[in-house]
């Protein structure tokens, strides 16, 4: 280790530790999902039922994508409503926004921008949470963790839905060992992102919060109002994605076990992901590893694949060598 990674890694965690006995000072990148203002009164707001202590907002970076009707459309009611309700300063870069924060949550709806917005932030050695979708393609996904490594700045992604309680409840049922699971949720898709990367994430991610990491290869049909796809995972479990659309589309998780069968019991809110984030703002410790996130893209990226091949099978392992992993 060089001197100067020796001596970001001493600054990064002396300034956390500084920061620490206060509240953290928290910049958001982005402000045209409805998770910035929800995530802002979580932590701001001392008088919501669930309110996480910690961190405050207090910076960002408007952001917004002018081809994503639901990114340009909110991206000005959303910078007013953080900057009337919940006194956040705008800043009009990220450079500036990382001099005045502690650590930062790149929340941009868009993948695509993640990795250019991230850059400065890890220059910076702000820890950072970049939320769903983590990037706008798995190559893109690959170099925002290689540039976290090589800058020695701890970053996570999750969806909210791996910490819902109903969540935890489920993988907390013995069910014996684990041979599969099915999650279904919607799936909405947006034309500049592959088809599972905009909405499909969320189920996809629940899979793998019951499935682990270990998923070899994957297939998958297509119709305009449903996708199903297929990983089976080493030792022969097999884990299924369904994606919803044009219809009720409820996200729930079933896990077939060698005891019993076990079905997710209800819904869940943004509160424990919050408090995951700050939790690992306060360690630097990443409660979803690198390696599981871009097993996620890579199933997902392999889906896409498997479409263009007509529903042919696809090796995980190739598509990650593929896209520089």
């Amino acid at each position: 280790m060089n001197f100067r990674t020796l001596f970001l890694t001493a600054f990064c965690m002396s300034t956390l530790a500084s920061a620490i006995a206060a509240d953290l000072r928290i910049g958001m990148i982005g402000l045209d999902t409805s998770h910035v203002p929800a995530f802002t009164q979580l932590l701001n707001d001392p008088k919501n039922k669930n309110h996480v202590p910690g961190g405050r907002v207090v910076a960002a970076f408007k952001g917004g994508s002018q081809d994503i009707e639901s990114s340009w459309s909110r991206v000005d009611k959303y910078t007013e409503q953080l900057q009337k309700e919940f006194g956040v300063k705008r800043v009009d870069s990220i450079e500036e926004l990382c001099q005045q924060v502690d650590v930062v949550m790149l929340q941009s709806l868009d993948g695509r921008p993640h990795l250019e917005q991230a850059w400065p932030v890890f220059k910076a050695g702000k820890p950072m949470f970049i939320d769903k979708p983590f990037a706008g393609s798995l190559r893109d996904a690959i170099e925002i963790f290689r540039l976290a490594k090589k800058y020695k700045v701890p970053v996570f992604s999750s969806s909210s839905y791996r910490f819902y309680e109903s969540m935890v409840e489920l993988k907390k049922t013995d069910v014996g060992e684990v041979r599969g699971a099915i999650s279904y949720g919607p799936c909405e898709l947006e034309p500049h992102h592959p088809d599972l990367f905009w909405y499909g994430v969320h189920p996809t991610e629940a899979l793998f919060t019951v499935m682990g990491t270990g998923c070899e290869t994957v297939v998958r049909t297509a119709t305009p109002n449903t996708d199903v796809v297929t990983g089976v995972w080493s030792g022969g479990r097999v884990g299924t994605l369904r994606g919803l659309r044009n219809a009720s589309a409820p996200h729930r998780v079933i896990v077939f076990g060698t005891k019993t069968v076990a079905e997710q019991n209800g819904s869940g809110d943004y509160a424990p992901l919050v408090r995951e984030i700050i939790k690992f703002f306060q360690t630097g410790i990443a409660p979803v590893s690198a390696e599981e996130t871009l097993e996620i893209f890579a199933f997902m990226e392999a889906a896409d694949e498997s479409k263009r091949q007509g529903g042919r099978s696809v090796n995980i392992s190739a598509v990650m060598k593929k896209n520089g992993g």
